[in-house]
């Protein structure tokens, strides 16, 4: 029974050891610059074609590809470079999520309406002071609410 047992540990471990290398389920967003159908067409089937790649969609209109799967994203941008085409990540984000809007910098004249460009000094440092405007206007602190009237 040694070398029975042996085989079935040998098996359980190389199937349980490929199922943990499977990338996780995730979006990647690509801007690519696509004139015509036929540059769409060929970008959105050779990243249909990779491995992993559950679904794929194209906004012609905002020269962005959207990759939904197990994929690396690197993988996915080298593949799209791959077609001759000049691609990167999607540099922009909504408005509304960016704790700074008006940082300098940040708006582009070729971003989609209500985006901007992901700038890293638009987000507060983590060790940045909070300010605390509860504890201005308390009942404790009447002195110095009345100095900011």
């Amino acid at each position: 029974m040694g070398a029975f047992d042996y085989i079935t540990s040998f098996c359980s471990y190389t199937y349980s050891n490929a199922k943990t290398k499977r990338k996780p389920l995730q979006t990647v967003d690509i801007k690519v610059k696509m004139d015509c159908d036929g540059c769409e067409r060929r970008v959105k089937n050779v990243v249909r074609r990779m491995k992993g790649v559950k679904s794929v969609e194209v906004n012609r209109k905002q020269s962005r590809i959207t990759v939904n799967g197990h994929v690396d994203p690197n993988k996915v941008l080298k593949r799209v470079k791959s077609t001759g085409k000049k691609a990167e990540f999607w540099p922009y984000i909504p408005q509304h999520m960016v704790y700074y809007p008006f940082a300098p910098g940040m708006y582009d004249k070729r971003a989609p309406a209500g985006h901007i460009r992901n700038p890293t000094q638009a987000f507060p440092a983590a060790n940045a002071p909070g300010e605390n405007y509860v504890s201005l206007f308390s009942d404790d602190n009447v002195h110095s609410a009345c100095s900011i009237m």
